[in-house]
C-alpha cells in the first residue's frame, strides 16, 4: 500500500466529497485523515490516503475527471509525533500581518504548527474587523508553553489567547 497526501479544490456544490470518496473506495483506499472546508464558494480539501500500488493512476484519472476539480500530491509516510501537542485561540484586532507574527513567534521557539484554522468576523455590538484563530502545536518540550504565551500576548494589547486543550 502506498500513502498519498492530496489536495483537491473545486467550485463547491452538493455531491463533491461523496464523488471523491467514491472514486478513493472504488479503487481500494483507505481514506485515513483529511480537513475538508468551504471558503469562499471553493471547496478545498487536504486528505491522506491508503492506496494499493497498481490502483494509483487510476484513482488519480478517475479524480480529474471529476468537472472542475484540481489537484496535487504527494508520497508521505507517517512521522514521528510531537512529545506534546496543545491547542490554542487567539483574538485580536484584524490587521495585515498578524499571520505572520503569529507564525514568527511560534518558530521562534522552535516549535511546529500541527494545524491553523483562521476567520475573518466583525464583533456583533461593535462592528470592529476580528482575526481569530484556532491551532494545534506540537513541541517537544513542554517548558516552552510559557515562553509562547509571553511571546504572542506581546503582538499586542488587544490579543486575547486561551490555552484550549492539551
Amino acid at each position: 500500500m502506498l500513502r498519498y497526501l492530496i489536495t483537491l479544490q473545486a467550485p463547491d456544490r452538493t455531491g463533491l466529497v461523496e464523488q471523491i470518496a467514491h472514486a478513493v473506495s472504488r479503487h481500494g483506499g483507505n481514506w485515513l485523515d483529511s480537513e475538508l472546508r468551504h471558503i469562499d464558494g471553493i471547496f478545498a480539501a487536504i486528505i491522506v490516503l491508503e492506496i494499493p500500488s497498481d490502483n494509483w493512476d487510476l484513482l488519480i484519472e478517475t479524480l480529474e475527471c471529476i468537472d472542475g476539480l484540481t489537484l496535487t500530491h504527494a508520497s508521505t509516510r507517517a512521522g514521528k509525533p510531537p512529545a506534546f501537542k496543545r491547542s490554542y485561540s487567539l483574538v485580536a484586532y484584524d490587521r495585515p500581518g498578524l499571520v505572520l507574527d503569529i507564525s514568527n513567534k511560534i518558530n521562534a521557539l522552535g516549535i511546529n504548527i500541527e494545524q491553523f484554522s483562521s476567520q475573518f468576523e466583525s464583533a456583533s455590538h461593535t462592528g470592529v474587523a476580528l482575526f481569530r484563530a484556532s491551532f494545534v502545536l506540537g513541541m517537544d518540550d513542554i517548558g516552552k508553553q510559557e515562553l509562547l504565551t509571553e511571546s504572542l500576548y506581546r503582538i499586542g494589547d488587544d490579543v486575547v489567547l486561551d490555552h484550549v486543550s492539551s
